[in-house]
């Protein structure tokens, strides 16, 4: 009892424990989240680009070339489900990571696109086409010769075009953001005197075979959710149909498009 007689109610401070705590919760926190902010920041400094195409297309070839690598570096192995790489670091240490999806019609192919359009979304497309001029190749990953048609290739190259537009569709309308889309004409060597009927052809709104099914999938996904570009390519220049400096002009005029479309430049 207080030598007045009454009693006295004492109110203690937060001591030094309990301030430690609540600063350990917060430094937690912080470190709890980290790894999300990293992994934003990653994403948008190297934004995931699936490239998906028939096989025979050049799909492959095409990565190298973006990748500014050898194909003895960049390839990897047949029938793998995904090839990721990155790409392209500017001083400002941007890039791209491309998952390059099997051509083939069997069960890794669809389970790559299941990844990379659900399970994963990426950031963006490029799909491979070859304006009929796939290389030829055997199914089920038998070996030797074979021959197609340039017609046969187009209606095979549209089919499969078919597959991966319902995909991507289903993809833009889930994004809080808009999908960008690049259709890559390849092997532009092959028909350099014709690259603007080409390019015209696997364009929205060009009303042919190709462009409608593009119609079609701006219409599923939204034509404000989903911007499309077609721009030809070369791997090669064999110094016929383009030069060697002709084909690297054109792939470096797709790599400066990618970066536009991710917000590099």
């Amino acid at each position: 009892m207080s030598p007045s007689g009454r009693s006295r109610t004492v109110v203690r401070k937060p001591g030094v424990a309990a301030l430690s705590a609540t600063v350990a919760t917060g430094v937690l926190g912080a470190l709890a989240a980290a790894p999300e902010r990293v992994g934003r920041a990653l994403r948008r400094r190297y934004p995931t680009v699936a490239v998906t195409g028939m096989t025979g297309v050049g799909k492959t070839q095409l990565a190298d070339r973006l990748s500014r690598r050898s194909p003895a570096d960049g390839a990897g192995e047949v029938g793998s489900a995904v090839m990721e790489r990155r790409t392209r670091r500017s001083r400002r240490l941007h890039g791209f990571r491309f998952l390059v999806v099997p051509g083939d019609n069997a069960a890794t192919r669809l389970g790559a696109l299941d990844e990379v359009f659900h399970d994963e979304p990426v950031d963006g497309v490029i799909h491979v086409v070859a304006n009929g001029y796939a290389t030829p190749r055997r199914a089920g990953g038998t070996t030797g010769p074979t021959t197609a048609s340039r017609e046969d290739q187009l209606a095979a190259e549209l089919e499969d075009w078919t597959i991966t537009a319902h995909r991507i569709a289903s993809m833009a309308v889930r994004r809080d953001k808009p999908v960008w889309l690049v259709i890559a004409v390849t092997k532009a060597d092959l028909f350099a005197g014709d690259l603007d009927e080409v390019v015209r052809y696997y364009s929205p709104g060009s009303g042919s075979p190709f462009g409608a099914k593009v119609d079609e999938l701006r219409a599923l996904a939204g034509g404000a959710r989903l911007s499309v570009d077609v721009l030809p390519v070369s791997s090669l220049g064999d110094g016929d149909g383009l030069t060697t400096k002709q084909a690297s002009a054109l792939v470096d005029r797709l790599a400066t498009r990618l970066a536009q479309l991710s917000g590099h430049v």
